[in-house]
C-alpha cells in the first residue's frame, strides 16, 4: 500500500514535470544551440569558476539542478574533438573566476594537446579578476593561441596568497572553549578556533606552498607567452594590470569583446554559423574510450563520511560514502572485464573511520588482482590521501594540494556560554566516562588520556598505511607527514607521488599497470553505474537509496521507459577527522 501511494504521488509529480517541460524543452533548444557536427565547425566553452571533479551526486542532481558540465565530459570533449577533421577550433569565454590551479593544469594540457594537433584555441575575458586576484584563470588562458581582453578589463596576475580568520578571541569573550587537539604541528584545520594568529608552523607550510604553486605559474606562463621567468615575476608584481598594459607586455593578444572573436573565427553574430558547445558536441559524437579492454572509474569527489552517499539534489552536492565507494570497488572487483580501477580523488578528507573502510576495500581490490591507479584532482589530502595509499601509481598535477597526514578531533564546551545568557546545565551518567563526548563539561584527567591515546591510535594507523603503500620506512613517513600539506610536485619530490599530470596520465599508468599496450584503446566504465532520473526518483518514493528493479518497473515498463526518456531530455541542457585545512587564491 506504502509503494501504491508513493508511486501515484510520483506519477503527480511528474505530471507536473511534464508541464513544465514545454517551457523546458523550449529553453533547452535555445541554450543547447544545434547538435550538427560539419566541417569547420568551432567549439565553445564557457570556463567560469572551474567545472565539478566529478559527475553529479546521483540522477536527481543532474535533473534538477544541470548546471556545469563535469570535468571529465570537458576533457573528453577537447580530446575528441582534437581528432576530428570537422573541428576547426574552440573559443572560450572566462569572466574571470578564480579556478583550482591543479584543475587549470589538467584544462592546460588538454588544450596543449588539442592545439599541437592543427587545431586553434581562443579565449576571451571580460577580465582576469575585476580588481581581485585573477591569477588563476589567467594561468589557464596563457595555454591558448590567443588572449582576448575587453578594453576595461584588467589582468589580475598578481600572485597568491593564502590567509585565515582567527577567532579565539571571539569565542573567549563570549564563554566558548574550542576543546582540540591534532597530530601534528601542520594539522592545522581547527586553528582558526584554537588559535588567535596563524601560527608559525602553519607559516612555514603555507609559504612552501604558495612558493611550489608559483613557480610553476610563472615558469609555464613564461614557457606559452614566450618571455622569461624574470620578466614575468617582474609583471606579477606590477598587477594588476589595465588592458593596454596588459597588450602591450605581450600578456594578452588583442584588445575586443566576445563577438569580435566570434566574427574573427567565422561563427557567432558576424559569421555564417553559430559555435557549437563542448556538452552538445560530445552528445553529438560520444565518448572516447568505448572499445577494448575494461577500466573501472571510481571518484572520490567531496567530504568523507560514513554510510552512503548523501546528495543534495537541489545543489548538487554531495559526500564521499565509505558504503557507497565499498560497493563500487566490490562491483568492479566482481567484473571479470575490469582490467585495472582508475581512482579519482578530489577530497580534502573526512572521517578517520570512514577513511580507514575505503583503504581497506583498497586494498581488496588489489589481493583480487585488480591493479589501481589513483588521479589527484585540486585537493587529495587527509582523508583523501588517505584512501589513495594502497594504490599502484599515484598521479596528481603540480599544485595539486595533497599530503596532510595527521588527524584532528575535539568538543566545544558551551558551558560559559550558557551561563553568560542565565541558562544552566545539570546531567546523570553510569559510568567515569559517559560525559566524555559533552558538549558542558570538560576532559577529565582520565577522558583526556583516552582522547589522546586516540588520536594516537589514528595518527599511527595512518602512518602505517602510507609507509606500506609508499614502501617508506617509518622514519621517511614522519618526516613527510605531521599534518603538513604539500603541492604536487613537492609530494613527487618526498615519494608521496609517483608522476605528474592529469587524467590521461593515470589512464595511461592504468593501462601499463594492466599490461594493455599504450597504443591500444580502452572502454573507461563509471562505477557505480550513473543512475537513471526515472530509477532515482523511484529509489526516493520507495524509500531506498538504489533501485535494482523496482515493482513499477516491472508492472508498467512502457509508462517508464517513456518517462524515463522525457526526463533524460529534460537533464541534457548545458568522529576523529582527517582533513586538509587549505584555501589558496
Amino acid at each position: 500500500m506504502r509503494f501504491i501511494v508513493r508511486f501515484f504521488a510520483l506519477i503527480g509529480f511528474l505530471v507536473f514535470a511534464g508541464f513544465a517541460a514545454g517551457v523546458g524543452l523550449a529553453l533547452w533548444g535555445h541554450f543547447r544551440g544545434g547538435g550538427t557536427v560539419s566541417d569547420g565547425t568551432v567549439l565553445s566553452l564557457d570556463i567560469g569558476g572551474g567545472f565539478p571533479d566529478g559527475p553529479p551526486s546521483n540522477a536527481l542532481s543532474k535533473l534538477l539542478q544541470p548546471g556545469r558540465p563535469p570535468l571529465k565530459d570537458v576533457l573528453d570533449a577537447i580530446e575528441k574533438a582534437g581528432d576530428d577533421p570537422r573541428v576547426k577550433g574552440l573559443i572560450a569565454h572566462t569572466g574571470g573566476d578564480p579556478i583550482g590551479l591543479a584543475q587549470a593544469q589538467e584544462l592546460r594540457d588538454a588544450i596543449i594537446a588539442f592545439r599541437a594537433k592543427g587545431k586553434r584555441a581562443v579565449i576571451d575575458a571580460d577580465s582576469f579578476g575585476d580588481f581581485s586576484s585573477g591569477t588563476s584563470s589567467y594561468y589557464l588562458a596563457s595555454a591558448f593561441d590567443e588572449i582576448w581582453l575587453q578594453p576595461l578589463g584588467l589582468v589580475g596576475l598578481v600572485g597568491l596568497r593564502a590567509e585565515g580568520t582567527y577567532f579565539r578571541g571571539t569565542l573567549d569573550l563570549l564563554g566558548v572553549v574550542a576543546r582540540f587537539d591534532h597530530r601534528e604541528q601542520y594539522k592545522s584545520a581547527t586553528d582558526p578556533l584554537t588559535e588567535k594568529t596563524m601560527t608559525a608552523a602553519d607559516r612555514e607550510q603555507q609559504t612552501a606552498l604558495l612558493t611550489s604553486d608559483m613557480n610553476q605559474i610563472v615558469h609555464d606562463i613564461a614557457t606559452a607567452r614566450k618571455l622569461d621567468d624574470a620578466t614575468v615575476r617582474a609583471l606579477v608584481d606590477r598587477g594588476p594590470l589595465l588592458a593596454q598594459e596588459a597588450l602591450a607586455a605581450h600578456l594578452i593578444d588583442h584588445i575586443g569583446y566576445s563577438d569580435e572573436v566570434m566574427t574573427e573565427m567565422g561563427v557567432g553574430p558576424g559569421g555564417s554559423k553559430k559555435p557549437l558547445s563542448l556538452a552538445s558536441y560530445l552528445a553529438a559524437v560520444g565518448r572516447p574510450h568505448k572499445s577494448g579492454p575494461t577500466i573501472a572509474l571510481i571518484y572520490a569527489s567531496g567530504l568523507i563520511t560514513e554510510g552512503a552517499n548523501n546528495p543534495n539534489p537541489l545543489v548538487g552536492e554531495g559526500t564521499v560514502g565509505s558504503q557507497t565507494l565499498i560497493d563500487a570497488f566490490r562491483s568492479a572487483e566482481r567484473d571479470k572485464d575490469v582490467k585495472a580501477i582508475l581512482f579519482r580523488i578530489d577530497s580534502p578528507g573526512g572521517s578517520a573511520v570512514a577513511s580507514e573502510s575505503i583503504w581497506r576495500e583498497t586494498m581488496r581490490a588489489k589481493e583480487a588482482g585488480k591493479k589501481i591507479v589513483v588521479s589527484m584532482g585540486d585537493v587529495a589530502a587527509s582523508g583523501g590521501y588517505y584512501i589513495a595509499a594502497s594504490a599502484d601509481k599515484i598521479v596528481a598535477e603540480p599544485a595539486t594540494i595533497t599530503g596532510s597526514i595527521g588527524v584532528l578531533a575535539g568538543k566545544f564546551l558551551f558551558a560559559g556560554l550558557l551561563n553568560k545568557i542565565g541558562g544552566g546545565w545539570s546531567a546523570v551518567q553510569v559510568g567515569d566516562n559517559a560525559g566524555i563526548d559533552s558538549s558542558f563539561e570538560d576532559f577529565t584527567p582520565a577522558q583526556t588520556s583516552r582522547f589522546e591515546a586516540m588520536l594516537d591510535n589514528v595518527y599511527d594507523g595512518f602512518k602505517d598505511r602510507v609507509a606500506k603503500g609508499r614502501r617508506l620506512d617509518a622514519a621517511s613517513v614522519e618526516a613527510v607527514a605531521k599534518g603538513r600539506v604539500w603541492s604536487g610536485a613537492d609530494a613527487k619530490d618526498k615519494g608521496l607521488v609517483d608522476a605528474l599530470g592529469g587524467m590521461s596520465t593515470a589512464l595511461a599508468l592504468a593501462k601499463a599497470e594492466a599490461g594493455i599496450p599504450a597504443d591500444s584503446d580502452v572502454t573507461v566504465k563509471i562505477y557505480p553505474a550513473p543512475q537513471g532520473p526515472l530509477r532515482a526518483l523511484l529509489s526516493r518514493a520507495m524509500g531506498r537509496d538504489v533501485v535494482d528493479a523496482p515493482a513499477a518497473e516491472e508492472a508498467a515498463p512502457a509508462l517508464v521507459e517513456t518517462l524515463e526518456a522525457a526526463l533524460q531530455r529534460l537533464a541534457m541542457p548545458p568522529g576523529a577527522l582527517l582533513m586538509a585545512p587549505v584555501d589558496v587564491h
